[in-house]
C-alpha cells in the first residue's frame, strides 16, 4: 500500500458529492489538499472541517474549471510548497436536463461539454507539467457508466462522459513511460446533488430518480478512489466501474 501522508492532492469540484467525500478520504490518509469549486463558501467550510478533524494543510480555491485563463492563473500562482502535486482528482462535472436530442437546450449542451471535457483538459494541462517536474503523479478522472453506455435522452451528457473515457485512455498512452499513472472511476446511479443539478434545483423531480432503490453514495466512490491511489507504484488500476446492486447497466435498474 502506497503511503501518501504529507503528499499533496488537488481535487476539483470539491464542494459536494464525490469531490467532498474524496477530499475527506484523502485528508484521513494524511494528505494535504488543494480543493476547488465555484462555491467558495462550501469550500471554506470543508477546509475548516478537514483541518480541525485531520490536522492537515488545506488550500481553498474558488475556481470554475470552464474558464481556461482562471485555471492557468490558479495553478501558476500556487505557492512553491504547494506545487508538488502527487494526486489530481478530476471530479468537476455535471449534467443538465434530460431532453431528447431534438429538444436539446444549447446552453445545457455547452455547460456539460465545457465542464466535463474542456474543464478536465484545462486542469490536466496545467498540473501534468508539475507532476513531470516532480517525477511522480497519479491522475484519477471521474467518469460515469454513461461513458460506456448511452441511454435515452442522455445524448450530450453521455457523449461528454465517453470523451472522458477516451481522454483517460489517451492520457495513459501518452504518459506511458513517465512517472505518472492515469486511472478512472466510473459510477452508476449515485445519490448526490447530481440530479438536483441536472434538473436545476427541482428537488421533487430529482428524488424520483432514486425511488425504490438503494443507490451508491458519495463515499462509495471515494472509497474506490482511495483504493486506486494507494496501490504500490508498480500497479495501476486503470478503471473501476462501480454500480449499486440494483443496477445492471445504464438503463437496466430494479426498483421495489
Amino acid at each position: 500500500m502506497k503511503k501518501l501522508k504529507g503528499k499533496i492532492a488537488f481535487v476539483t469540484g470539491a464542494s459536494s458529492g464525490f469531490g467532498e467525500a474524496t477530499a475527506l478520504r484523502l485528508a484521513k490518509l494524511g494528505m494535504n489538499l488543494i480543493i476547488c469549486a465555484r462555491r467558495i463558501d462550501r469550500i471554506k467550510k470543508l477546509a475548516t472541517e478537514i483541518k480541525k478533524k485531520y490536522k492537515v494543510k488545506v488550500l481553498s480555491l474558488q475556481l470554475d474549471v470552464r474558464k481556461q485563463k482562471d485555471v492557468v492563473k490558479a495553478v501558476k500562482s500556487l505557492p512553491k510548497d504547494w506545487r508538488a502535486i502527487e494526486v489530481l482528482i478530476n471530479n468537476a462535472g455535471l449534467s443538465r436536463g434530460l431532453n431528447k436530442i431534438q429538444d436539446g437546450v444549447l446552453l445545457d449542451w455547452e455547460e456539460m461539454i465545457d465542464t466535463n471535457v474542456k474543464g478536465l483538459l484545462y486542469v490536466s494541462k496545467e498540473v501534468i507539467p508539475l507532476m513531470l517536474e516532480n517525477g511522480s503523479g497519479h491522475i484519477v478522472n471521474v467518469g460515469s457508466i454513461a461513458g460506456h453506455e448511452v441511454y435515452v435522452a442522455g445524448n450530450v451528457y453521455c457523449a461528454s462522459k465517453h470523451a472522458v473515457d477516451a481522454l483517460t485512455k489517451g492520457m495513459r498512452m501518452d504518459l506511458n513511460g513517465t512517472p505518472i499513472k492515469v486511472s478512472t472511476v466510473d459510477p452508476g446511479l449515485a445519490e448526490t446533488e447530481f440530479s438536483i443539478v441536472r434538473f436545476r434545483g427541482d428537488d421533487k423531480r430529482a428524488k424520483t430518480v432514486y425511488n425504490g432503490l438503494i443507490p451508491l453514495y458519495a463515499d462509495d466512490v471515494a472509497d474506490a478512489i482511495e483504493y486506486i491511489i494507494t496501490r504500490k507504484d508498480s500497479v495501476n488500476i486503470a478503471e473501476i466501474i462501480i454500480l449499486p446492486k440494483c443496477q445492471a447497466s445504464a438503463a437496466v435498474v430494479s426498483r421495489s
